[in-house]
């Protein structure tokens, strides 16, 4: 009986020693495999990838400029004369027509006063002549008459007038006549000579008008030249160096001139949008181009385009810097792509992530560039997955681990989790190769 229950008990152990072992090597046997399966998947390296979207893409260009005031003239005098009174100094703000300085013209003033007497020297010899003809025609109406009486009767009745005394008369009404001719004659070149001295006189006046130097439009003082008492020389002859009074400015309206490239001069239209950004004050202006010079600059291959800024407030100074903003392109409905995820060359291509995770490289025809982002013409179709950054990290066929990010065009935020996170902001901040 004893030796039955040990046998039993023996028996009991060798079974459970014998599953022990089993299960033990069993074990063993799966772990490689389970281990290769978990290498095999651990072993794709991550890549960052953005899909392709449809969105409206705008090409623009950004060009630096300077203000400058509308028009910027240096006033000269027009005639020659002593800084009598000056009414402004910088930084002041005057009005057309406004009196700026006025100028001492001794001679000038005598030369207006001899012309005003001519004037009326001229008024009394017209006066005069025209009393001579009045006489001249009564006299001769006088002596027509007489003549005109006695030859009727000397033609009737023969001898009953002496022939010499007809004569003498017919001579005085002919004389008279020619009488009533010469004063006319003086009296039309009293007038002639009248009209003379009077646009003499108009002359000196307006020059001596030009004393009061005023001011052609509303501006700024931007600088004075002269003070009280000094010598201005007449600024007639560009040629010469007559000193100028003040220069004036008018601010209240700007030009903003920038040299646009040759390659996008093409898309420059009068009353096209630009947006100036003004560096000293950071203000953002939304305007229209307004001209451009439609020539290029031989020496910087740009065209000149300019923008007129109202400055009501003058809070802009001219010689400030800014920025403008130029629309080149649009296409409402793009394929976008960050620019990282461009691979550019004489072929640019892309590097797809397909259905199975294996990399595939595809050429593209590139579209609008931005500052961040490409439209892709052809090449990829709207939801495919692109590899951003780090492009020559992967080979065609390769299987990898994609990181979806967001295709912000400004910023890539990663939405995968945070593990592989690390591994695709990093590849989008190192760029394309």
């Amino acid at each position: 009986m004893n030796i039955s229950k040990r046998t039993a008990v023996l028996v009991v152990v060798a079974i459970v020693a014998a599953a022990a072992i089993w299960f033990g090597l069993n074990r063993r046997g799966s772990e490689p495999a389970d281990a290769a399966s978990n290498t095999s998947t651990n072993d794709a390296p991550s890549a960052a990838v953005a899909t392709v979207r449809l969105r409206p893409a705008v090409s623009s260009i950004t060009v630096p400029g300077v203000f400058q005031a509308y028009q910027d003239v240096l006033i000269h005098a027009k005639v020659s004369g002593y800084i009598k009174q000056i009414f402004v100094d910088i930084g002041d703000r005057v009005h057309t027509g406004e009196v700026l300085a006025i100028l001492e013209i001794p001679e000038l003033n005598a030369q207006v006063d001899s012309a005003k007497a001519a004037v009326e020297r001229d008024k009394s010899e017209i006066e005069r002549t025209h009393h001579d003809v009045s006489r001249a025609v009564a006299i001769h109406a006088a002596q027509h008459s007489e003549y005109a009486r006695l030859a009727p009767a000397a033609s009737k009745l023969p001898g009953l007038v002496a022939q010499q005394e007809l004569d003498a008369k017919q001579a005085q009404d002919l004389s008279s006549e020619a009488q009533v001719d010469a004063a006319k004659s003086a009296y039309a070149a009293a007038q002639a000579k009248m009209s003379e001295d009077v646009a003499t006189l108009e002359h000196y006046k307006a020059l001596q008008a030009y004393s009061f130097v005023r001011a052609p439009f509303d501006g700024v003082v931007t600088f004075r030249y002269a003070d009280t008492g000094a010598l201005i020389a007449a600024g007639t002859d560009e040629s010469s160096n007559a000193m100028p009074i003040v220069r004036l400015a008018q601010s209240g309206l700007l030009r903003l001139r920038m040299p646009v490239p040759e390659s996008d001069a093409d898309y420059m239209r009068i009353g096209g949008p630009a947006v100036v950004r003004v560096q000293a004050t950071g203000e953002t202006i939304n305007t229209k181009v307004v001209r451009f010079t439609r020539s290029m600059d031989r020496s910087t291959r740009t065209m000149l385009t300019e923008v007129d800024i109202p400055n009501a407030d003058l809070h802009l100074a001219p010689g400030m810097y800014a920025d403008t903003t130029f629309p080149l392109q649009r296409d409402g409905k793009a394929m976008m792509l960050p620019i990282d995820a461009i691979v550019e060359g004489d072929q640019p291509y892309v590097l797809i992530v397909d259905g199975t995770n294996h990399v595939v490289k595809s050429p593209v025809v590139l579209g609008i560039q931005g500052p961040n982002f490409y439209q892709v013409v052809s090449g990829v179709k709207v939801g495919d997955r692109v590899i951003v950054g780090n492009q020559s990290d992967y080979q065609p066929g390769q299987v990898v681990s994609p990181s979806p990010v967001d295709m912000d065009l400004t910023a890539f935020r990663q939405t995968s989790s945070p593990n592989s996170g690390s591994s695709a902001n990093t590849s989008v901040q190192r760029g394309r190769k």
